[in-house]
């Protein structure tokens, strides 16, 4: 997920770190700034390899997730309210990511949650039986009656170490008319993108 006007930046550079000498000096956040934080000296461990979490591009696998909810509706450290025009989702390639060789690891919830276990590309073609998809396509995910892990089992993530190319997306989601007339204004072709508002609250 990303700010509308971080668009053309990665329509040029692709999705890219931080610290990138290609990075976006006029880049729009969206997240939880303490969150943000945390992860750029979180370490977390794959098997016997540690990495921080921060020198990693983050994706999740679903909608709706419950970061987007604070966007949208505030809470924690985030420092404005988002419209869901605003937002937008960029779908990128796994198997691009996978053939290329790029350095990816992939958690089976919540990237700074104690009880997340990481995997590396030697587990990928057990991912479908690792993630938990029904918690990751659950529209709603606290609550009574919902169970305690379905939160953090939600927010699994694919984590990449390289910039990410444009060539690599295969699509974006918008909420309305207004963010894909805007995107096409960009030079998006139409047929890349999809307006799904229940992605959003």
């Amino acid at each position: 997920m990303t700010h509308i006007e971080n668009i053309p930046h990665i329509l040029e550079y692709g999705i890219v770190h931080n610290l990138s000498p290609n990075r976006n000096n006029n880049y729009i956040s969206i997240g939880d700034r303490s969150l943000i934080d945390f992860r750029d000296s979180k370490i977390v461990y794959v098997g016997d390899t540690s990495i921080t979490l921060g020198d990693f591009i983050p994706f999740y696998f679903g909608i709706r997730m419950p970061m987007l909810y604070v966007i949208q509706r505030g809470g924690n450290f985030v420092e404005k309210l988002r419209r869901p025009d605003e937002i937008i989702y960029v779908a990128v390639s796994m198997n691009s990511i996978i053939k290329d060789d790029f350095t990816f690891y992939f958690s089976d919830g919540h990237a700074t949650d104690y009880l997340t276990s990481f995997f590396d590309k030697n587990s990928i073609n057990n991912i479908s039986s690792i993630l938990d998809w029904n918690a990751i396509k659950a529209r709603i995910w606290s609550g009574d009656g919902i169970g305690t892990d379905v939160k953090r089992k939600k927010q699994a993530e694919f984590i990449v170490k390289e910039d990410v190319p444009a060539s690599f997306i295969v699509g974006y989601v918008c909420y309305n008319n207004i963010a894909k007339s805007k995107l096409i204004s960009f030079g998006i072709e139409e047929n890349k993108i999809k307006i799904k508002p229940d992605a959003y609250y």
